[in-house]
């Protein structure tokens, strides 16, 4: 079901993410997105997180509609150029795949493959646009297609990045150029990201905010030194710093469920980006007041 129709129906959607294996095992990827979808609507799978090479995203999402799970394909534009970029939501729409998100994607330095050529033959915007093109039936070259997709097309922003006026500028460029729903990069403050919510205005395209449950003092640093447009905040290393080492994840639970809680009424949802943390959506989504989202 596309995200659209689940915020129509629910009033919000809850989405969590897992990422493809480095290798061609799609086991252990699959159980994650098993776990995770006994609380939320949708898994997102990413494509090349922090540029290291993986499986790619459209096997596990296959995989995972044939179990009955709902996946949120995720496609950047860094690998791809514009033929490819196409290619592959033909791909995905032949694959029954109804939801993707489109992002840049993570420069090579900071990956796996450090000397592979950056392509961007487009960017977010101009792929969004791309994909629009395809649901009418032409590719960008105006060419006719034999069938059109039919594909429900998500953008990223980042409320708390240090420029929010250039976040606010690509925000609209990316729903005026088709962006059906958003999700955010994690959010800490909820002040900040009421006031970013404020200043966008009626978009038109359902919100999800971004939570990161953060289980380490380390694990804060390393967000705030390599993962752009992510900014921990001195009061949550705090609290992580006062935690006992046996009640960290509980603590970052916690936290990050009290930040979902103070956010909702301002969005249309929440995308949860816990990984390696799944075990945490049960107290996260307790703590923000939604108790029955558990599946059978």
């Amino acid at each position: 079901m596309k995200l659209t129709e689940i915020v129509r129906t629910r009033g919000h959607a809850i989405t969590a993410e897992v990422a493809p294996p480095k290798g061609c095992d799609p086991s252990q990827a699959l159980e994650a997105a098993r776990c995770a979808a006994r609380f939320v609507d949708a898994v997102n799978v990413t494509d090349g997180q922090g540029a290291a090479m993986r499986m790619s995203p459209i096997a596990i999402s296959r995989l995972m509609l044939e179990e009955g799970l709902e996946p949120v394909w995720q496609i950047t534009c860094r690998d791809r150029n514009r033929i490819a970029l196409q290619s592959d939501f033909l791909a995905a729409a032949a694959l029954g795949i109804e939801n993707a998100l489109v992002l840049t994607g993570d420069h090579m330095v900071l990956g796996d493959h450090p000397g592979a050529k950056p392509v961007f033959g487009l960017d977010s915007v101009q792929l969004l646009h791309a994909a629009g093109a395809l649901s009418q039936g032409r590719d960008l070259a105006g060419n006719e297609l034999d069938s059109p997709t039919d594909i429900c097309v998500g953008a990223v922003t980042s409320p708390e990045a240090d420029n929010v006026e250039l976040q606010l500028m690509k925000l609209r460029k990316k729903v005026d150029a088709g962006a059906q729903f958003i999700q955010t990069q994690a959010v800490f403050e909820p002040g900040a990201f009421m006031r970013f919510m404020d200043r966008a205005g009626e978009l038109g395209a359902p919100v999800l905010a971004g939570i990161i449950p953060v289980t380490s003092p380390r694990m804060a640093r390393f967000l705030n030194a390599r993962v752009p447009g992510v900014n921990v905040p001195p009061w949550v290393i705090q609290r992580l710093n006062e935690a006992s080492p046996e009640d960290l994840r509980e603590v970052a639970g916690e936290i990050a469920g009290q930040i979902a809680a103070a956010v909702l009424d301002h969005c249309e949802g929440l995308h949860i980006m816990a990984q390696h943390s799944l075990d945490l959506l049960p107290q996260i989504l307790s703590v923000a007041g939604l108790h029955s989202r558990a599946k059978s």
